[in-house]
């Protein structure tokens, strides 16, 4: 055998290298720290050995190669803000997203309801700005509906619901209930049903939870749209203890492949049990990060600002705790290790937030602390960003979603300041993107082409909307690739496609960096990959 290698040395032939997988004849974008293409890359033990042109295949003895035929490969992508759990368990919930009036509304629960498996009526995803008459709705016609089963219909941001007396009863909620950080609802002197932010919880307490095998169900079904539109992984916003622990399971048992950063609800008995048995990390899962909330909704007008609403004088919103338990959070998570990322919507949050956060932090450092939307940012708290090393964490399609009304909220010249990504990114050097599914679609070609052309997908607005906020498309890839899995210190083993990195990938139908921009959100995904694994395919 020596005699044999000596030979082949000897006469320049190489013995070749073992790989899983040789992928040849690609678009291959790398997505590395000088955006290199390139046209192969080799694959072993879920990992990629090398990348380079296709004179790899002399290189590597491959069990199989693939022939990508000049198709467009990119990095799997990542959400860099989703709530992974709650859409997939919202998939055996009330669908209400889309609908044009409250009537559909109603049209909508009365259906499910007839062939509902669960003791509460659920749904979720109804949005009053989207109709013809945008008012708040009330209880009665539920009322009349299910007089007797508990309905709980969450509006599409997750900021305010809309239940049924039955639910009200449940939770001891009436007409002079007073809830710190929410608001119940009255007219003439009733409940009208509609309950804002911390008033959610009250409620939300109260309904049981789903039998096991449902709930696992629900994530598989999730876990399947999301490989179809090409993604590999998630951070999941803010989850308890026992839901961490079934995606875990799942994940060992290799039914769910999806990565999952899974952010720590901070409530006592999350902290409780994290602290005392420390982070989860996994290949799949990791569970190091706490999230908290500091304020509401935009849209909502739960959002907390600086001055007062301009469609309602004299109301600024409102914080959802007290400067205390901010603090109290903070502190755990540094004196623990833990990262921490706080939902700041309105520039009084954010102000507030970023503040508390550099009293703690210091100067530059690397612990990673996320602000989590950043919508609306005063120009003078930028400079947080740079100096204590704080992440600022936003969703493309929220600017495209939002531009309907926004300025009905925050006025012209406030405006100026809401969804400033380009600002952002120049402040801190990176930007990690999401969706913020379910409130958003799940697919994150609709996040990119939003970051890139500041309109929605029938072309509105013709001047787009605050242009020079848009991202290039470089950025906007690396905004769900490299940039979010730095947000969850993931950055040295996924994110791009280098040797060394797992062997995360997408190939889609057309190149995304190249198309005309308007079809962007329109490619199509023809294969998922996740550890050197096809997880899907179209």
């Amino acid at each position: 055998m020596a005699l044999v290698t000596c030979l082949g040395i000897l006469f320049g032939c190489q013995p070749r290298e073992s790989a899983d997988f040789l992928f040849y004849n690609g678009l291959i974008y790398t997505v590395d720290s000088v955006s290199s293409r390139v046209t192969a890359f080799a694959v072993h033990d879920g990992k990629i050995v090398e990348t380079g042109d296709d004179a790899l295949r002399e290189r590597y003895r491959a069990e199989r190669e693939v022939d990508l035929k000049g198709r467009p490969v990119y990095p799997g992508f990542t959400d860099a803000h989703a709530h992974f759990f709650g859409y997939a368990t919202d998939l055996v919930k009330c669908n209400l997203y889309g609908t044009r009036s409250f009537e559909e509304v109603i049209g909508k629960v009365t259906h499910y309801a007839a062939t509902n498996r669960f003791s509460w009526v659920l749904g979720r995803g109804w949005d009053q700005n989207d109709w013809a008459d945008p008012s708040w709705p009330d209880k009665d016609t539920l009322d009349q509906l299910f007089p007797e089963t508990p309905v709980y219909l969450m509006r599409i941001d997750g900021h305010a619901i809309l239940v049924n007396q039955a639910a009200l009863d449940i939770a001891g909620i009436h007409a002079g209930t007073v809830i710190p950080g929410g608001s119940v609802e009255t007219r003439d002197g009733r409940c009208t049903g509609l309950l804002i932010d911390n008033a959610v919880d009250t409620v939300k307490q109260h309904i049981p939870p789903f039998p096991a095998s449902l709930e696992a169900e629900a994530l598989l079904r999730g876990q399947a749209n999301c490989l179809a539109v090409g993604l590999t992984a998630v951070t999941d916003a803010g989850i308890d203890r026992e839901d961490i622990l079934m995606i875990d399971s799942l994940q060992r048992a290799g039914k769910l492949k999806l990565r999952d950063d899974a952010m720590i609800s901070y409530t006592r008995e999350n902290v409780d049990w994290f602290l005392a048995n420390g982070p989860i990390l996994t290949r799949r899962l990791r569970a190091a990060a706490f999230k908290l909330y500091a304020d509401g909704a935009l849209g909502s007008r739960g959002a907390c600002l600086l001055e007062p609403y301009t469609d309602q004088p004299g109301h600024y919103g409102f914080m959802l705790h007290d400067t205390a338990y901010i603090m109290e959070a903070m502190q755990a998570a540094y004196n623990n290790g833990f990262q921490l990322a706080t939902h700041c919507i309105g520039d009084s949050a954010t102000r507030t937030v970023l503040r508390m956060y550099a009293r703690l932090l210091g100067a530059a450092n690397d612990k990673r602390w996320r602000i989590e939307h950043c919508q609306v940012v005063h120009p003078d708290d930028l400079s947080y960003f740079t100096d204590y090393g704080i992440l600022p964490s936003v969703q493309p399609t929220h600017a495209t979603s939002d531009m309907y009304w926004a300025e009905r909220r925050l006025g012209p010249e406030r405006l100026k300041r809401a969804y400033a990504y380009k600002t952002l990114l120049a402040q801190r050097g990176l930007l990690p993107g999401g969706s913020d599914f379910p409130v958003e679609s799940i697919n994150p070609l609709y996040g990119f082409y939003a970051a890139v052309s500041r309109r929605d997908q029938e072309g509105y607005p013709e001047g787009r909307f605050m242009e020079g906020e848009a991202l290039t498309r470089d950025e906007a890839l690396r905004a769900m690739t490299t940039w979010a899995a730095y947000a969850c210190f993931e950055e040295q083993y996924r994110g791009s496609l280098e040797a060394g990195k797992a062997a995360d990938f997408v190939i889609l139908e057309k190149d995304i960096m190249t198309v005309p921009e308007e079809e962007t959100w329109k490619v199509k995904v023809l294969e998922t990959w996740i550890a050197g694994e096809k997880v899907f395919a179209r």
